[in-house]
């Protein structure tokens, strides 16, 4: 069924909800994670004197890795294989561009991130994403239920 499953993160709540189910997925079919995380220096959570510079891109960068870590640890406990990297652009765009560029066949996201306020059902990336993939796109909402 499915041989790579890509899970994006921006650390956010929702974000490690998919990325547990993503990497709960990915361990029943036998599948290769790949955790994606996108720096987007036009907008952002990130402060804009980081974004402007060299050294805070690689700052953003190494936060990224940071996140994807984080996925890659759930997938080493859970016994899958995990790709991480860190791109740059505008986050729905490069999603859809690295699963096309590595041949992958589906993601796993969130519902919302931590993106301004555009959508209430839908988070704005994962919407686009949704419409523009060429891949099945899972998503996930976080869990209000008491663990």
């Amino acid at each position: 069924m499915y041989r790579t499953i890509l899970i994006p993160t921006d650390g956010s709540d929702e974000a490690e909800a998919a990325a547990k189910k993503g990497v709960e997925l990915a361990a029943e079919l036998g599948a290769q994670v790949h955790a994606l995380h996108v720096i987007d220096p036009e907008v952002g959570g990130q402060p804009f004197k980081l974004q402007r510079k060299k050294e805070g891109i690689e700052e953003l960068r190494e936060h990224g890795l940071e996140m994807t870590g984080r996925i890659a640890e759930l997938a080493e406990e859970a016994g899958v294989d995990c790709e991480q990297a860190v791109e740059q652009g505008k986050p729905y765009e490069a999603i859809v561009d690295y699963v096309e560029e590595n041949g992958l066949d589906a993601i796993v996201m969130g519902t919302r991130g931590r993106g301004n306020i555009e959508s209430f059902l839908v988070g704005n990336v994962t919407e686009k994403v949704v419409r523009t993939a060429d891949v099945p796109v899972m998503t996930v909402r976080k869990s209000t239920k008491p663990v």
